[in-house]
C-alpha cells in the first residue's frame, strides 16, 4: 500500500503520517514542493524515532511520480460524494492526498471514478486533518486487503 502527499504544508501532518506508514509497512511518497524541511524538529518529533523504519520516497513533480509509479491512484477530496468505503482497494493502490489548504488540483479529480471522500457530519466543519484522513483511508484499505 502507498500513501502519497502532494505538496504538504504542515510538518506535523507529514511526521505523524510517516509514523503511521512505518507502523503499517506502507510506502510514503512526498511529491512536489514541501512547505517545510524534512529536517525540521516538528517533522521528526511527530514521527518519533521511527524514521529509520520508514520507506520514504521523494519526487520533484507529479509527472515524475507518475512515471516512476504507474498504478491506480485513489484521490481523496471534499469535491465528490463518493465515499471512501464504496470502492474496492487493492494491495498496490496509491492513496493520494493534497495540500492542507487547497487539496488536490480540481482537474485531477473531475470525473475521476477513483475520487472519494471521507464524510464530515457537522456542517460547521469544512475539513479533517490530513494525517487523520490518511489514517482513516489507510486502515480501510488495509482492512480490505489484509483482513
Amino acid at each position: 500500500m502507498n500513501i502519497v502527499f502532494f505538496e504538504p504544508e504542515i510538518p506535523q501532518n507529514t511526521g505523524t503520517t510517516g509514523r503511521l506508514c512505518a507502523a503499517t509497512n506502507t510506502v510514503f511518497h512526498l511529491v512536489g514542493r514541501l512547505g517545510f524541511s524534512l529536517d525540521e524538529k516538528k517533522v521528526k518529533r511527530a514521527g518519533l524515532d521511527y524514521w529509520p523504519f520508514l520507506d520514504l520516497r521523494l519526487y520533484d513533480t507529479w509527472e515524475e511520480f507518475k512515471e516512476k509509479n504507474p498504478g491506480r491512484y485513489i484521490m481523496f477530496t471534499v469535491h465528490t460524494d463518493k465515499l471512501y468505503t464504496e470502492i474496492e482497494y487493492k494491495e498496490d493502490d496509491y492513496l493520494v492526498f493534497g495540500r492542507e489548504t487547497k487539496g488536490l488540483p480540481k482537474d485531477w479529480i473531475k470525473d475521476n471514478p477513483l475520487a472519494v471522500t471521507i464524510p464530515i457530519y457537522n456542517e460547521n466543519v469544512r475539513s479533517l486533518n490530513l494525517s487523520t484522513t490518511s489514517g482513516i483511508a489507510l486502515y480501510e484499505a488495509l482492512r480490505q486487503t489484509r483482513g
